[in-house]
């Protein structure tokens, strides 16, 4: 990984991330092994959401803890790059580790999302588009490209509306708040497609 092909992110300079990067660091752990905690916070959220269909209280709690999860994977995909790169700990296989782990997260997430609603159709759908959002700007980098991070919902904002349907879902205790999260996903995720496809399609044409 390179600064180049690393997406921006306002948090990467804050005080906390750094210290939480020195002790990864220091207790010896890898930007693989960061990557991969990345995908068991999902299965946990996953697991949470699945559990919160029971309703009382233990759906209360479960989405609470699901949203948690979220913020969870989203800290590891921060950290496994400050590692890799200010830590000096970058591995050959790293570009590996730094991607499949995401889209394993996102379909994981989105996919429990659908359960919690009752709608898992809409939660599949959420999560193939997501993984075409990647899909687009990893074939963009492949043709040379920097790569495209752009939006309006990205990795970082598809997940802070998943967050926040989902901790509104737990207040409300609704499967409407959660469907209608989704929704939203769907409909900003589709912008993103085609916002960098005609993005690359222009940039193809133009060299």
């Amino acid at each position: 990984m390179n600064d180049q092909n690393r997406r921006p992110l306002t948090s990467r300079n804050s005080a906390w991330a750094a210290r939480l990067s020195s002790w990864a660091v220091q207790k010896g752990l890898t930007p693989n092994q960061i990557s991969q905690a990345s995908m068991a916070f999902a299965a946990i959220g996953l697991a949470l959401y699945w559990l919160s269909t029971t309703g009382g209280f233990l759906q209360f709690l479960c989405l609470i803890l699901a949203a948690a999860t979220i913020q969870a994977r989203l800290v590891c995909n921060l950290i496994d790059g400050m590692v890799a790169i200010e830590g000096g700990r970058g591995a050959k296989d790293g570009p590996f580790w730094n991607e499949a782990p995401d889209r394993v997260s996102d379909v994981l997430f989105l996919a429990g999302a659908g359960l919690a609603a009752d709608t898992p159709a809409l939660g599949l759908l959420a999560a193939a588009l997501a993984i075409a959002t990647a899909y687009i700007r990893e074939l963009g980098r492949a043709e040379g490209f920097p790569p495209d991070f752009s939006g309006p919902l990205a990795k970082p904002q598809r997940m802070a509306v998943l967050t926040v349907g989902t901790v509104l879902s737990a207040l409300y205790a609704t499967h409407w708040t959660l469907t209608f999260t989704l929704w939203i996903i769907v409909g900003g995720t589709v912008a993103t497609v085609l916002r960098r496809s005609w993005t690359l399609i222009e940039k193809l044409k133009s060299r």
